[in-house]
């Protein structure tokens, strides 16, 4: 209750500042909102458990301000790239299920801090071991192997109907448990080839390319309908070379737009790796801005084997991964991503100790940050209500309300709020579309409600960014001084409602 007061009495100064009727707002450009599919990712070990926060140092990692921040204070999700086999052990036997096994006690960790989940899951063993359960190539799959160190590692072919069916049961019952936007940011659902990343396949025939593709991303279409699917976009998409470099595949665009028409979104494995990610991904991002969100993950790993100096752009210093920090954020820019990721280990302290201004800036303008511009109100209304509004974004990305998971389903919101802060009436807007909101314009709206039912008497006046499937309730955090929300609503303006 004290806390609602001083910010229904913080709301009510700054309307009074204002011009009669009219309410402006200063966008917050230094809060990290926790938005889906916006913001840092967070790209944790296959073989890591609740434990990695203390053992990393996640949680003291020192700034180049010289301060010291939690990492996961900035980052909005984390994603997993795992394998089948740690999911699901043996046969109808799920991590999920068990609450000892090491992957649901990252996943609670993750969860407990208040940041999302997101995964891939690789069926490929080679140069990783073992990713596809031995009960598939029991029950008849056929397989290649490979060797990884001193052993032999089969994997599945991608176009074999008993892997097929055993897959498909799997990811039928994942969905069971992860078809949940409360837990689950995205899933990378694809996982076919070397690390996962769709290239350097090995099919039985490899004219069925375009079959497995209608067959995985129809069955995660088809399984998580509530969840965005993204996919590696690259030139080598579904080739068949044995070391994923070379010209563009003939068959990769075709691919490609085969997922995107099974509502896909888009992820590339390589930002700032310029001898992968070329003229034909940034043709290709350019293409789809604004139609798909795209996530951005580094592509090299500077304290590891990766030899960034080598980069064919000649941008990169040798022992100075700043500069491909700076590479990274030039061609997250470029793409108008809405999601960056901070790799792992001494990646996660190059981007905190040496570039923690590019961290802030990513906060500031990348993605989508939303805030509305003014408020239009009456300060009395009888029978209806008639609010106006500007609205902008501020980010470089876009709120992508257009994908078929989410199908509108976040809009803007008007409310009253009682003396408690609660809402005791709101509204939903029609009219608005967020996904068309882009950087540096203004879009003005009228909304007009019925206030039949609404018992006479003084309320707040407030806006919001709400979902749609949860009672119209606020489902998006705006860009505004947190001092001037309740509830995550926007205080605008005292009303009385006769």
């Amino acid at each position: 209750m004290k806390r609602y007061t001083t910010l229904l009495i913080s709301a009510l100064l700054l309307f009074a500042s204002c011009t009669p009727g009219k309410v402006e707002f200063t966008p917050d450009t230094k809060t990290v909102l926790r938005n889906p599919l916006n913001g840092w990712v967070m790209y944790l070990r296959r073989d890591w458990d609740e434990t990695f926060w203390e053992k990393s140092g996640y949680d003291a990692i020192p700034t180049s301000e010289g301060t010291t921040v939690r990492v996961s204070d900035y980052a909005n999700t984390a994603y997993v790239r795992t394998s089948w086999v740690s999911f699901e052990p043996e046969e109808g036997k799920y991590a999920w299920e068990d609450p000892e096994s090491r992957l649901n006690r990252l996943f609670r960790s993750i969860l407990d801090r208040g940041m999302k989940l997101s995964f891939r899951i690789v069926v490929d063993g080679r140069d990783q071991g073992q990713n596809t359960p031995d009960y598939v190539f029991d029950a008849g799959a056929e397989y290649f192997i490979s060797r990884v160190g001193s052993r032999e590692v089969r994997s599945p072919y991608p176009d074999d109907p008993v892997f097929q069916e055993k897959y498909s049961r799997f990811v039928e019952a994942l969905a069971k448990e992860y078809n949940d936007i409360d837990k689950v940011d995205f899933i990378d659902a694809y996982g076919l080839g070397k690390w996962g990343e769709g290239h350097s396949l090995i099919y039985k025939d490899p004219g069925k390319n375009s079959e497995v593709m209608a067959w995985i991303t129809g069955l995660y279409a088809r399984t998580f309908t509530e969840i965005p699917l993204v996919i590696n976009y690259h030139r080598l998409l579904g080739e068949v070379s044995e070391d994923g470099w070379g010209p563009v595949s003939e068959v990769s665009e075709r691919l490609l737009r085969q997922a995107i028409d099974n509502g896909y979104s888009l992820r590339h494995d390589a930002f700032g790796m310029n001898g992968y990610y070329q003229d034909w991904e940034k043709a290709f991002a350019a293409e789809w801005n604004f139609k798909r969100p795209i996530i951005l993950e580094g592509g090299w790993i500077t304290a590891a084997h990766h030899r960034y100096w080598t980069d064919p752009s000649g941008a990169y210093r040798e022992g100075h991964s700043e500069d491909v920090r700076q590479g990274e954020f030039v061609a997250a820019r470029e793409a108008r991503v809405n999601m960056m990721d901070l790799r792992v280990n001494d990646e996660v302290r190059s981007w905190f100790g040496q570039e923690f201004d590019l961290v802030k800036r990513f906060v500031a303008e990348g993605g989508y940050r939303l805030y509305p511009e003014w408020v239009k109100a009456p300060r009395s209304a009888r029978g209806t209500l008639r609010v106006r509004y500007a609205w902008r974004n501020m980010g470089w990305g876009y709120c992508p309300v257009n994908i078929p998971q989410w199908n509108g389903r976040y809009t803007v919101g008007v409310a009253l709020l009682d003396g408690e802060g609660n809402a005791v009436a709101k509204w939903a807007s029609d009219s608005t579309v967020l996904s068309d909101w882009r950087q540096g314009k203004t879009f003005v709206y009228s909304q007009e409600v019925s206030l039949e039912g609404v018992a006479p008497g003084r309320y707040t006046l407030a806006v919001g960014l709400v979902d749609r499937k949860k009672d119209q309730n606020p489902g998006l955090e705006v860009a505004v001084d947190p001092a001037l929300k309740a509830g995550g609503w926007v205080c605008v303006n005292s009303i009385l409602i006769k």
